[in-house]
């Protein structure tokens, strides 16, 4: 089950919908200061971090819980840097970024890679695995392109992860309400057809 692996639905579409706020949120004021920025991605770092590990120990998480743990504990971590540290220079939040985004990438690779059986569209994680991958390699091959760039991919990326987020949390809700279909129904009627 696809829910094994990723938990709760509803913490995964706050996920998603917080990623997007904070993608527009970037894209819309992209003259905002580096401080600005620094505090927004912090507060999203946080909030994606607590929420993941909030899953990963509430939920009925079997499989995959020490990819949550890391992907939550790294989230929390880097929120907390970019809180400690606020007058953070544009190039070390550029590296605290491309390596959260390297590591998430990657588990979220590993997890479509496991779930290729269980997950209709396991595709959409591992390719937001790969983007998350591909976006903190441009991060450090192009640390000068200065901080407005920098925001509008920033912000970019934010959107793309958050939309792939909430694929994943319908995916986990409909899993779970039809396996509540299938459960609902006595033993020898026929389940409705889907």
């Amino acid at each position: 089950m696809v829910r094994d692996y990723v938990g709760d639905w509803r913490l995964l579409a706050l996920r998603g919908v917080l990623a997007v706020a904070f993608g527009v949120v970037t894209l819309v004021w992209p003259e905002i200061t580096l401080w600005a920025v620094v505090i927004t991605w912090g507060t999203f770092m946080l909030l994606d971090g607590v929420g993941t590990l909030v899953a990963a120990f509430t939920s009925d998480v079997v499989r995959g819980r020490g990819w949550l743990v890391a992907h939550g504990v790294l989230g929390v971590a880097a929120g907390l840097v970019a809180f400690i540290w606020p007058d953070i220079t544009g190039l070390v939040l550029l590296f605290v970024i491309a390596i959260w985004a390297f590591l998430s990438g990657l588990a979220k690779l590993v997890t479509a890679i496991q779930l290729r059986r269980e997950l209709r569209h396991e595709w959409v994680l591992g390719a937001v695995g790969v983007l998350s991958m591909g976006f903190a390699v441009v991060l450090v091959i192009t640390p000068g392109a200065g901080v407005l760039v920098i925001t509008w991919l920033i912000g970019w990326y934010a959107i793309v992860l958050g939309l792939a987020m909430l694929v994943l949390a319908w995916e986990v809700r409909r899993e779970l309400t039809g396996a509540a279909r299938g459960s609902s129904a006595r033993p020898g009627t026929p389940h409705p057809a889907t």
